[in-house]
């Protein structure tokens, strides 16, 4: 454990970020949590030292992405300073950065050109102070490696040295900015190690766990088994009477719409996290379990599935689909079904919160900070400015970091104790109380000629909406959802409809790594892959000439509401071509041209858009006699454009595939009688060294199109690329994850 320290917090003076605008301005530094004196801080992402040491505030949260890295590297790169002489320090919460939510896979691509103009813009004012004071033009002057050269006579002068100077500059605007070409990059694009790796490998790194203040104490909570069920009353005596209890603390219930609310319980105060724990067990609760107390997963999977049957509300329509099913040589149907998940990052939710004269420090693992704010603000009753918080590394997030209702718990607690307060939730606690991926059946239907070629195609999806957690009325899919492999479908056929039907949430459901497109690609890959086979041809050849000519496809002229990450189709099309080559690419560097499927063995593919990101799967299965399933290899082919950071674009691929296959093979969330069945890794396990793809291979499309996302695509089409490669392997089907329900022998 680590000792923390808490400064005030401290602005800067007369900058100020916004999304997309950056205004920049010369002055003194107040670096949040550290003070440099006689810095000169000419935006809110960098300072330098009179030392000559350059300091790159990063302000996205670091949970294995390597973000706290290939962000400051983007300035460095620009601003042409030493990476031996930066030190990164990681931002409170707060709107002068812009958004800090490290979620949706878009901090490269909302970021990029902010932080390079950055680094031009202080590189151009040290470069015209250096002139200055030598009295020669600025075009004579150049940059160079944490130094200013004349290039004439070769003076030179220290990045330390020209601060000051650098510091009585006017700010430059926008078109007098310069940028380095690539030919000159010494970062971007290079495999540079990250710079928590060091203390991370050594037991050094400071994650949520770690933090404490003095005079802290521990809480564990217990939360009523059943979503939405109120507290009726309790028994702590046998509570208290365990060794370290202090006491314990009521938290009120959530008011729908939930949002990122606790959901309230009975917390055991102690002096450890072990005493808390164990006085918890010995409480007794008398719960009001409410509306929810007869849900079954079972029956809820049967009316979804029913639901899926109907006709439901159109998202999207192109031709006439009756009219073809009508008149089609052929059709066939078929339906799938993903059940609920859990993130179950390795670090579960843990913060360290002190309420103190009308203001709250936090110290906390959370991918989005500036909610932690707004959250604990809200519980609080105070304004969000006098919510500070301090972001640690985060033991995995996967979505589940950005929702702050484990912060808002140990703001309560400290504010009704008077006392720092640290509230750790446990496996089972995860597990049990977690913002769920939702359950979703889908229902697919495609007419097809003579040929086998598809003319016609219907997917119908039905699932409880993320948008519950804000509108606790709502029962439809909304835009973000739908377009996640719903309504962007990539097929060259003519008559197309998709389809939304309602469904009630019985659970908190929230985002989870790849979101919607986790079962949509499951449903629309599975399903290419059974018309492929239904019409005997190569699954790559079937797959190519199902998405059909290049182009761009134009949604919105369509008349299709249409997501696209909240980008421009003009500026991120849907590019079909750069889908076909990553189709390509997979299979060339897998060998499908000559592996054909033999008894027990064979490869399968999927091909998926998501996050503006094309990535195509080719998987290896090996199924024994005894239906034991093995994966061999996988090579992952993505176009994400351009790459800043590929080290770390390659891990996150891997580490996608291994995060795919748990989800495909195992993953499973279910309940009855209203109570999460599932509790710990005996019963929601991942993915073993032994059950994990022995080897992964990832290959970068060299592009020169705008930066898109690398941390979720890369699961979206693990799960279909795996089923269909038993399908070839044994002949077997898997229409329903996870695989583990499915005989394979």
């Amino acid at each position: 454990m680590i000792n923390v320290t808490r400064h005030s917090r401290r602005g800067f003076l007369g900058q100020m970020f916004s999304a997309g605008t950056l205004i920049l301005g010369a002055g003194p530094l107040a670096l949040d949590g550290a003070q440099t004196a006689g810095s000169w801080m000419p935006n809110v992402f960098v300072a330098i030292a009179p030392n000559g040491l350059v300091t790159i505030v990063t302000h996205r949260s670091e949970m294995g992405t390597g973000i706290r890295t290939a962000l400051p590297l983007v300035l460095a790169e620009e601003i042409d300073a030493d990476w031996k002489r930066v030190k990164i320090q990681q931002a409170l919460g707060d709107t002068k950065y812009g958004s800090q939510n490290t979620d949706g896979s878009c901090s490269i691509r909302d970021f990029y050109e902010v932080l390079r103009d950055s680094g031009a813009s202080a590189r151009l004012m040290l470069e015209r102070a250096a002139a200055a004071k030598w009295g020669v033009p600025v075009g004579e002057v150049e940059a160079r490696n944490h130094e200013v050269v004349h290039t004439k006579s070769g003076k030179k002068l220290g990045f330390g040295e020209l601060s000051a100077l650098a510091a009585k500059q006017p700010v430059p605007k926008k078109e007098e900015l310069t940028y380095k070409p690539a030919s000159k990059y010494r970062y971007v694009g290079k495999d540079i190690p990250i710079i928590d790796q060091d203390d991370i490998v050594a037991g050094k790194g400071t994650f949520g766990m770690d933090a404490r203040v003095p005079g802290m104490v521990y809480a564990s909570i217990e939360r009523s088994p059943v979503y939405g069920g109120k507290l009726k009353g309790f028994d702590d005596a046998a509570a208290k009477a365990v060794k370290g209890v202090e006491g314990t603390v009521v938290i009120e219930g959530f008011k729908a719409p939930h949002g990122f609310q606790p959901l309230g319980g009975v917390a055991v105060i102690a002096n450890s996290t072990w005493a808390a724990m164990q006085g918890r067990k010995k409480l007794k609760v008398d719960w009001d379990s409410g509306a929810n107390a007869t849900f079954d997963s079972v029956a809820f999977k049967k009316s979804l599935q029913e639901t899926a049957r109907a006709p439901q509300k159109m998202v999207r329509n192109l031709g006439d689909v009756d009219k073809a099913f009508a008149g089609a040589a052929k059709t066939l149907e078929a339906e799938y079904y993903v059940p609920m998940l859990s993130h179950a990052p390795m670090e579960p939710p843990v913060a360290v919160a002190e309420f103190k004269d009308g203001k709250c420090t936090c110290w906390c693992p959370t991918q989005n900070p500036q909610a932690v704010q707004d959250t604990v603000a809200a519980a609080l009753g105070i304004k969000k400015e006098d919510v500070i918080c301090h972001v640690t590394l985060l033991g995995g997030g996967f979505g589940r970091k950005s929702k702050p209702d484990y912060v808002a718990e140990a703001a309560l607690i400290s504010k009704k104790l008077g006392k720092p307060v640290k509230v750790v939730w446990s496996r089972e606690d995860d597990i049990r109380f977690d913002f769920y991926h939702t359950v979703a059946a889908m229902y697919m239907k495609a007419a097809v000629d003579a040929q086998g070629k598809p003319v016609a195609m219907l997917h119908r999806s039905v699932f409880p909406s993320i948008s519950s957690t804000f509108d606790a009325s709502a029962e439809y899919g909304f835009d973000v959802e739908l377009g996640m492999g719903l309504v962007d479908t990539p097929w060259a056929i003519p008559n197309q409809r998709a389809e939304n039907g309602p469904a009630k949430n019985h659970f908190r459901i929230g985002w989870m790594r790849a979101v919607a497109n986790i079962y949509h690609a499951f449903g629309v890959h599975s399903f290419i892959d059974e018309l492929a086979a239904q019409a005997g041809r190569d699954r790559v050849e079937y797959l190519l000439a199902a998405i059909g000519p290049d182009r761009k496809i134009d949604f919105e002229a369509e008349g299709t509401k249409f997501w696209n990450n909240g980008q421009s189709l003009e500026k991120f099309p849907f590019d079909t071509a750069r889908l076909k080559r990553v189709i390509q690419l997979a299979a060339d560097k897998s060998g499908w041209a000559n592996k054909k499927p033999t008894k027990g063995r064979a490869l399968g593919i999927a091909a998926h858009r998501s996050f503006l990101t094309y990535v195509a799967a080719v998987v290896e299965v090996e199924v024994d006699d005894k239906g034991v399933l093995r994966i061999p290899r996988i090579d992952l082919a993505i176009d994400a454009g351009q790459i800043i950071h590929p080290d770390r674009v390659k891990a996150q691929f891997e580490g996608a595939a291994v995060f795919g296959a748990s989800l495909a093979l195992m993953g499973e969330i279910t309940a009855a009688d209203g109570r999460i069945q599932q509790s710990n890794f005996h019963n929601y396990p991942v993915a073993r060294i032994n059950e994990a793809p022995m080897m992964t291979h990832v290959h970068i499309v060299p592009s020169d199109a705008p930066h898109s996302g690398v941390g979720e695509p890369g699961v979206p089409p693990i799960a279909p690329a795996i089923t269909n490669a038993i399908f070839a392997a044994t002949g077997k089907r898997i229409r329903e994850l996870p695989i583990k329900k499915t005989k394979l022998a």
